[in-house]
């Protein structure tokens, strides 16, 4: 597979850099809580977009309502940032990405993750000319919010079996062929972040850079592998995409993909209660409590999952095949509570 990943820039005090390195005049995209912690950072006449969306329609609407700009400066989470690349691909404006947290690969995706109706899809194509990590910006941000980032990595527990499994079931897709060797290379990223859970916990600049580097793979790995989602996701992220069609709801990014990746792993025996024990190390919260939700919520999309996924195009993995009962869901809920105890107490 050809490597070639986003250049990032690793340090500190970047930011008040950018107003003297981008186009003019430049549009910032960022969120609104966030803008009183940076906005002298930049010019007072700077065109400054908070994200409100991820609706497509109503971002493109949004993008040509705005004044015109000569460059795009994503400043935020994975919001910020993917609405970021769609201001710059609408428009064909060079691209300026700084994440001010770590919890998603989104800012190293060539695509926005973005929403049709409530449903995710990946669209659009944009390489930034830099991504810009700043160790002080992400060191002051939510703990757990950064630490939940480990969910993009240790998916890759899911989508490792999840391809081997389609294939062994013959219905791998005739385009995206099974290949060891690319596994190989997917397991290699993985183990990096499992051997560097503790400096991730931490949130030192060791562990930034081993994560950040982890998912600078991920994003990248989409298109370097042909548009194959298959190395990088599966029925871990699926269970995401399903409780936020349902519930309609805004989540940190890691908190339901980390509890797919348990339920996933369940489903096909794939070393479920090991995955749990490095979730809740990570200091990832998975109840659904912490989410905003119920455990008949996470029931309801559970057992849903089989329907909501091929209805949507989403690829073949073990979900397809699993039978989910009552007595399944209640094993999911008693280990994650033996594991993390109960809510609130």
């Amino acid at each position: 597979m050809a490597k070639k990943l986003f250049n990032t820039i690793y340090g500190r005090n970047l930011v008040g850099e950018l107003k003297n390195i981008v186009q003019r005049p430049y549009l910032v995209v960022t969120m609104e809580d966030l803008w009183e912690t940076f906005k002298e950072e930049f010019d007072e006449d700077c065109i400054v977009h908070f994200v409100k969306t991820l609706e497509y329609d109503e971002i493109m609407a949004e993008v040509e309502k705005l004044p015109k700009f000569e460059a795009v400066i994503g400043l935020g989470g994975g919001q910020a940032v993917d609405y970021a690349k769609m201001a710059a691909w609408k428009t064909h404006m060079p691209l300026y990405q700084v994440p001010t947290s770590i919890a998603t690969n989104a800012v190293f995706g060539h695509r926005a993750g973005v929403r049709f109706n409530s449903v995710v899809k990946y669209v659009g194509y944009v390489e930034p000319v830099a991504v810009y990590v700043d160790y002080g910006i992400i060191q002051s941000g939510p703990k757990a919010l950064n630490r939940s980032g480990v969910c993009d990595v240790l998916c890759y527990n899911n989508s490792m079996f999840d391809w081997k499994y389609a294939a062994d079931q013959g219905k791998c897709e005739e385009k995206w062929p099974y290949d060891q060797e690319m596994v190989d290379e997917v397991n290699e990223v993985f183990q990096s972040v499992v051997n560097g859970l503790d400096d991730i916990y931490e949130l030192n600049e060791k562990g930034i850079r081993i994560l950040t580097e982890g998912l600078r793979w991920g994003g990248g790995a989409f298109h370097n592998n042909g548009w194959n989602p298959r190395p990088i996701e599966g029925s871990d992220h699926f269970l995401f995409y399903t409780l936020e069609y349902m519930t309609k709801k805004k989540f940190i990014h890691g908190q339901p993909v980390c509890l797919g990746i348990f339920v996933g792993s369940a489903m096909g025996n794939n070393h479920p209660d090991w995955i749990l024990d490095i979730i809740h190390r990570a200091g990832v919260e998975i109840r659904p409590e912490g989410m905003g939700l119920t455990w008949d919520d996470v029931f309801a999309a559970i057992k849903y999952e089989k329907e909501f996924l091929p209805a949507n195009g989403y690829w073949y993995t073990v979900i397809n095949d699993f039978e989910v009962t009552d007595e399944f869901c209640q094993m999911i809920k008693d280990k994650v509570i033996a594991k993390y105890g109960e809510w609130g107490k």
